[in-house]
């Protein structure tokens, strides 16, 4: 049987290459053969870090008998989502609509022409707890293909016209909404305060997931208004989040989601996009308010992200699992990497210290996790600080002896961008010029590898060789937020015109010219079912609203009525959805917050090396003002129009603080700046 999956970039595939089931990879070829030996077509949709993925895998993939009634019956196509997220949303709205939840493993079964008939998600091997085992699920659609196959084509053709009049929902008439100003923007505060969990913070009920995207609009528009009802809901959730079992309190960084409304135990698969955003969003928290608490969980998150994500090529992995081996059972389990009973701390840290650690940590005889064992939470703050390192230091090491989870080690595009953003913003306001060598880096990797000479992005590549799928919105509206904040941090103008190069794709392959609406996929991808576009966030800014965004940045370093009309015009969707649902349209009402704030325009000025322009600078980035823009340079000689024409201050280094380029008189102190920006004055080494 030919192995058709040895050579993919991708390891959820590469997991799946040795199955029994003959898996082909998403593609032309293997519709064309569903087609040729008249049978449909099962698709199935996971990821590299997904427990139940696994867990199908091994109860039904690995199965002889099951992969071999698969193979007679079925084409198997094996996709990673996280390196087809269009394939993916296509089928997985499908699966929302009929069943009226979706998740991963996704299985679909369709006709040799892409068309859904039949949805679900995992199936055990054989029936358990109302849900059909496998074999039965793939004889019962073998069958209804075989014998009712008028009636199964009915149904794909009635779902694929489903498909396609709720895909005319954002692209006919978006363009007709207006940008929330400062009504609408308090009314999504409101709502989001409707949904506020006031006793353990986020939003909504269990499963809790980290809503970066939503705590950055409050910070925006706390800092824009003043709202300390914003600055409440974001610094509690923030907090929550720092001190609960969602955060490793050992190594740093975030798990996916918490289990439980009160962010206890959480689905412990890592993912580098959560882990750029919501280091970003700590920053930024600490940049509001000058607390310790977010400016350590930032740099534990960044350390957390080169120690553990980071490629050999200077890219950042996907994720880290969720499983790993417990040496108890010899088998994989959940959480066994991460989880502690009393007696493993006694074990490491002696009696005193680990009377120390139960006053710190919630490990009791019961657990909080299973089998009598607890996730780290952090239940107060330490009064031995020493003492306190000391023990995490020891169960650190303690648990590096453990076996370790797997790495998914594919650099996606888009969360690379994020990552980009977050390091470099990072590095620069808490003084580790490290962070920000690691973004260039980053950076460099998504210019050699994923970027074409043609300019369009390649999504995914891996050990340094790019993968096949193009990229999609998010790709290249990513990828040019993190060139921004390069350029605001470092001055390098070649990151301003890179990002102006993606956007550009934006404007001409991603873009409704009527409405304004932005599609996930360019005029010239792959043509599947339907073309998929959603403004919608979800584990990540969508890329909709993403792009948005970053051409909204983009327009105030270079006066381009062309993208900041684009952007304005995308963002009439966030009008329509802001007050209704705000949790899932957090990035729009962030970047609307920005254009309800100009955004404020910030040019620095002075000769490299000056120390007054050095102050200037780091005080321009230290402002809270809603997504306002920074750029450094020498004075007047820059071919950035921003600073074009920006002479000194008195012969000294200045600022000019501007709204659509239209400038305030200029400044030479860092407090006058800081007043205009809304940057703290209380910050070691800088305003």
């Amino acid at each position: 049987m030919p192995n058709r999956l040895a050579d993919a970039t991708s390891p959820y595939l590469l997991q799946h290459a040795d199955n029994p089931v003959d898996w082909w990879p998403w593609g032309p070829e293997a519709f064309e053969e569903a087609r040729r030996r008249g049978v449909p077509v099962l698709l199935s949709v996971g990821y590299a870090a997904c427990h139940w993925c696994h867990v199908m895998a091994h109860e039904s993939f690995e199965d002889e008998e099951m992969a071999a009634y698969t193979n007679e019956h079925f084409v198997a196509v094996k996709v990673d989502r996280e390196e087809r997220p269009d394939v993916d949303a296509v089928y997985m709205e499908a699966v929302q609509a009929a069943t009226g939840q979706g998740g991963w493993p996704m299985t679909v079964f369709l006709t040799p022409d892409q068309e859904p008939f039949y949805f679900g998600t995992y199936f055990p091997p054989r029936p358990r707890h109302g849900m059909p085992g496998f074999r039965q699920v793939l004889e019962g659609v073998n069958a209804a293909w075989r014998d009712r196959r008028d009636e199964v084509g009915e149904v794909a053709a009635r779902i694929r016209a489903d498909l396609a009049e709720r895909a005319s929902v954002y692209g006919v008439g978006s363009g007709v909404h207006e940008v929330p100003g400062a009504e609408g923007l308090a009314a999504a505060v409101a709502e989001l305060g409707r949904t506020y969990d006031e006793k353990w913070g986020g939003f909504g009920g269990a499963p809790k997931f980290p809503p970066s995207m939503a705590v950055e609009f409050l910070l925006r528009h706390h800092a824009r208004t003043g709202s300390a009802e914003a600055l409440a809901m974001a610094g509690h959730s923030c907090e929550a989040m720092a001190r609960g079992g969602i955060y490793d309190q050992l190594g740093g960084g975030f798990a996916r989601y918490a289990v439980d409304n009160r962010w206890v135990v959480p689905h412990f698969e890592k993912m580098l996009y959560d882990n750029a955003l919501l280091l970003r969003v700590y920053l930024h928290l600490w940049r509001t308010t000058g607390e310790e608490l977010p400016r350590r969980i930032a740099l534990e998150t960044a350390d957390f992200m080169l120690r553990e994500l980071r490629t050999p090529e200077g890219g950042f992995a996907s994720a880290l699992d969720a499983d790993s081996l417990d040496e108890a059972s010899g088998k994989n389990a959940e959480g066994a990497y991460y989880a502690w009973t009393p007696q493993q701390l006694a074990e490491v840290l002696g009696e005193q210290d680990a009377a120390v650690a139960a006053t710190l940590f919630e490990v009791t005889a019961e657990g909080t996790f299973e089998h009598g064992s607890s996730v780290l939470q952090l239940l107060s703050d330490p009064v031995d600080e020493i003492a306190y390192e000391r023990i995490r230091a020891a169960l650190y090491e303690a648990r590096l002896k453990r076996p370790a989870p797997a790495r998914d080690d594919k650099v996606v595009a888009a969360w690379n961008g994020l990552a980009v953003a977050a390091l470099a913003e990072t590095g620069a306001l808490l003084d580790r010029p490290d962070l920000v060598e690691a973004a260039e880096r980053a950076a460099d990797l998504l210019i050699t590898v994923h970027l074409g000479e043609d300019g369009r992005l390649l999504r995914t590549s891996r050990d340094g060789r790019a993968g096949a799928n193009a990229g999609v919105l998010e790709d290249y509206a990513d990828t040019a937020e993190g060139f921004l904040a390069l350029y605001a941090v470092t001055g390098g103008a070649e990151w301003l015109g890179l990002a102006g190069g993606l956007l550009d794709t934006v404007l001409t392959h991603f873009r409704d010219e009527a409405s304004g609406a932005l599609y996930d996929t360019a005029d010239d991808a792959e043509e599947l079912i339907r073309r998929p576009q959603d403004p919608t966030d979800n584990a990540t800014p969508s890329g909709w609203t993403a792009a948005a965004q970053a051409l909204l940045t983009y327009a105030a370093y270079t006066g381009s009525e062309r993208h900041r009309t684009a952007a304005e015009r995308a963002l009439g969707i966030v009008g329509a959805l802001g007050t209704r649902a705000p949790r899932f349209v957090g990035w729009g009402l962030a970047a609307a917050e920005a254009l309800a704030d100009g955004p404020r325009e910030v040019a620095v000025v002075g000769a490299e090396g000056d120390p007054g322009r050095a102050l200037l600078h780091r005080t321009a980035l230290l402002g809270t003002a809603p997504g306002a823009v920074v750029a450094v340079g020498e004075p007047s000689t820059s071919e950035v129009p921003l600073l074009a024409g920006r002479p000194l201050v008195g012969g000294a280094a200045g600022a000019y603080v501007c709204h659509h380029f239209v400038c305030e008189a200029p400044v030479a102190e860092a407090a006058e700046l800081a007043a205009k920006v809304g940057a703290r004055t209380d910050r070691n080494g800088g305003a």
